[in-house]
């Protein structure tokens, strides 16, 4: 029996899936255009379409869980974290993870105004070493993905009757620690920590940015401020739904929350909000992708 609380979160995570789909659909069709008809892409345009793929396979994945832990729940106790879904799973998570720290590194190079060496080094140079950085994000997740379901399936295999004994499945799970999880948790805070370090780091340049232009009485209203309040505040709206998906995603990994349970539903919505809001912050953010959609919905001012 199905009951409220459970079609509740059935309806908010639908309204996140068709949010997450559209805005990330989008990225994709817009930058995949773009390559088509320019036989290239620009460095952003490429990390875009990464992590709009990405992200698309995230909240897929994610909405077909909690469609199975709802509407077929022996199905989802029996089958549904084996070693290939654990990887993917994996894999879709430290990708989006890696793609979005990218993101912000890129937004830290381009519009801080720092003069140290390496920084300027980096600076002009960030173009070119984004596909490696992106070659390197794959490479990073696959492995992480492959040692997540290397210590999944260690962990469970001598649990025999896990795919045969329904009422055992719960509490095996809850067998499986954090400490089973910590090599999976130690590697995903990397990413966590550059992007803590990249949104401070513009928090130092603004205010350095910010002193200057009150010492010479120029005020705030030129472009390189401006440049730098509309970046802070897409990465700090990054920051928090990144926050909220990894404490998400950690509580999750440790496997000892009641299946069903109002926690286990939350943690699914906090989750498939990172995935559907990301894409949302990263339109609002561009005036080019902006008017692209606005052209799709049919509401661009006609000249």
């Amino acid at each position: 029996m199905i009951s409220l609380g459970e079609i509740s979160h059935t309806i908010v995570l639908t309204v996140l899936f068709i949010i997450g789909i559209i805005g990330n659909g989008f990225l994709v069709v817009v930058n995949v255009s773009k390559l088509i008809q320019n036989k290239k892409l620009i460095s952003i345009e490429l990390l875009l379409t990464c992590l709009g793929i990405s992200r698309l396979g995230l909240q897929i994945l994610l909405t077909f869980q909690v469609v199975m832990s709802i509407f077929f729940a022996k199905i989802y106790r029996q089958n549904i974290y084996g070693s290939l879904f654990f990887f993917i799973w994996m894999f879709l998570n430290s990708s989006s993870f890696w793609f979005a720290t990218c993101l912000g590194i890129f937004y830290c190079l381009k519009i801080c105004g720092f003069t140290h060496p390496c920084f300027l080094w980096l600076k002009f140079r960030i173009s070119k070493l984004m596909p490696w950085m992106l070659l390197g994000s794959l490479v990073i997740s696959v492995i992480t993905a492959a040692l997540s379901a290397y210590m999944w399936n260690s962990s469970t295999e001598s649990y025999t009757d896990w795919s045969k004994n329904v009422s055992l499945a719960s509490h095996d799970s809850e067998k499986v620690t954090i400490s089973d999880m910590l090599l999976v948790n130690l590697i995903l805070i990397f990413p966590l920590g550059l992007f803590v370090m990249c949104t401070v780091t513009l928090f130092a340049s603004l205010y350095s940015h910010t002193h200057r232009m009150q010492t010479s009485s120029s005020g705030l209203g030129n472009p390189s401020a401006e440049a730098h309040i509309n970046a802070l505040r897409t990465v700090v709206t990054f920051f928090c739904l990144f926050i909220s998906y990894f404490a998400a995603l950690m509580v999750n990994l440790t496997f000892t929350v009641p299946f069903r349970s109002l926690l286990f539903f939350i943690l699914k919505d906090v989750m498939a909000a990172y995935p559907s809001g990301h894409s949302v912050i990263i339109i609002l953010g561009n005036s080019k992708y902006q008017q692209s959609f606005r052209r799709i919905l049919g509401l661009a001012k006609k000249s």
